[in-house]
């Protein structure tokens, strides 16, 4: 099971400056996506730590639109030449605007930047908020993928999770979302309040038989700054937890579904291209309320924060004063970032896309690299770097190793 990464000391200053004395020297910049948070829902759920926010009056869509437009471009000198590779509209509850809105805003993103041909384009969407018009006016804007958060199927969990839909608008959320889309994903949890293991088993089947074309599938836990947090619900124990974990997984690939990533399952050629990017260590420009970006250049990489709150953001964005936090990623940052997504593909990356996508050569984590495969937790040659079944089950005590 994935557990906490604990602290651990700081290398001593000579392996630090051994690390720290490699050039970052990009030949090539890596895939760009376009990350789109809408920061509002209808209500923060108990176990959510996303930055999301009740709506409290009417939602100021025309104002949101016109801030996100003004922030990329604010942004594109940092971009300038690049083609968008995917885009995602994050949340909070982005399903929650109108079908005007995204359509408006999207053709906005457009006349900014360059898209590559069928760009997947991706929209969060939770039941309850599912009208077929809308839903129809966001797939003719050009949103061709859907990301729904079922959680459950089971009435009383969606109750203990505190979410605002039942099973029966999952359902209809679900016949909506086949009328017009091809491409959708499912987002579940397991190791629920109170949850049994026949309860996660029919949870999945029931995603499986609504035949999605991705479901991702996530252990609930308790994080920092939650209600959760703060008042632990009931959760099953670790060793049910652990066969949850294991019925899924055997479960989702009776079912024809390939688990190419810790929580992700896709039909054949069907992985969410967006969220790849990521775990591949590309770079993204990130709009809204508390986005994040990642961009590369030749010589560095830069990572940015917009302020969290929506109304200091709205009003960041007017004065340029939006960007909360920008900084440059130090050199013996980059290895545990590479691998904290890297790793997360069960099936790992090419050798060579670690010193592609850091600018540091693969002889300086050599150390590493050997402890990893010394612990059983990784598995590589001179193609591929990837996780062992064990260390896909430890995959924080894997990369603890490369935190320095």
């Amino acid at each position: 099971m994935i557990r906490d990464i604990p602290i651990v000391p700081a290398p001593d200053a000579r392996a630090r400056s051994a690390v720290s004395s490699h050039a970052t020297r990009l030949a090539t910049l890596p895939p760009l996506s376009l990350y789109v948070h809408i920061p509002w829902c209808v209500r923060k759920c108990p176990y959510c730590d996303f930055n999301s926010h009740e709506i409290r009056t009417d939602i100021p869509e025309d104002a949101y639109v016109e801030a996100l437009t003004r922030d990329l471009e604010q942004a594109l000198p940092l971009i300038w030449g690049r083609r968008i590779y995917t885009i995602f509209f994050g949340g909070g509850t982005p399903s929650l605007f109108s079908g005007a809105a995204v359509d408006r805003l999207l053709a906005n993103l457009r006349a900014l930047l360059p898209l590559e041909y069928c760009s997947e384009i991706t929209l969060e969407a939770n039941p309850g908020t599912f009208e077929a018009a809308k839903f129809r006016a966001f797939r003719a804007s050009g949103v061709n993928r859907l990301s729904i958060g079922i959680q459950s199927f089971n009435d009383r969990h969606l109750q203990a999770l505190g979410r605002i839909h039942d099973a029966r608008e999952a359902r209809q959320a679900i016949e909506i979302a086949h009328r017009h889309f091809e491409n959708f994903n499912l987002d579940l949890m397991y190791a629920l309040p109170e949850q049994s293991l026949t309860e996660a088993r029919q949870d999945i089947a029931e995603a499986i038989a609504a035949a999605p074309t991705h479901i991702s599938a996530y252990h609930l836990t308790l994080e920092p700054n939650t209600l959760f947090h703060r008042y632990p619900p009931r959760l099953p124990d670790d060793e049910v937890c652990a066969d949850m974990q294991v019925a899924i997984e055997e479960s989702l690939s009776g079912a024809g579904f390939r688990h190419y990533e810790t929580s992700a399952f896709a039909r054949p050629d069907r992985q969410a291209r967006h969220n790849v990017n990521y775990w591949q260590f590309g770079d993204y420009i990130g709009i809204g309320a508390g986005a994040h970006s990642k961009i590369s250049s030749p010589h560095r990489i830069v990572r940015q924060m917009r302020h969290k709150q929506p109304r200091a953001y709205l009003d960041g964005v007017a004065s340029g004063t939006h960007i909360q936090e920008e900084r440059v990623v130090n050199l013996d940052e980059l290895p545990f970032e590479f691998m904290m997504n890297a790793l997360r593909l069960t099936e790992g990356v090419p050798v060579a896309l670690y010193a592609e996508r850091t600018g540091l050569a693969l002889s300086g984590i050599e150390k590493m690299l050997n402890q990893a495969e010394q612990r059983g937790l990784m598995q590589r040659d001179h193609l591929i770097i990837r996780p062992s079944r064990r260390g896909q089950r430890f995959l924080n005590d894997l990369l603890q190793i490369f935190l320095v």
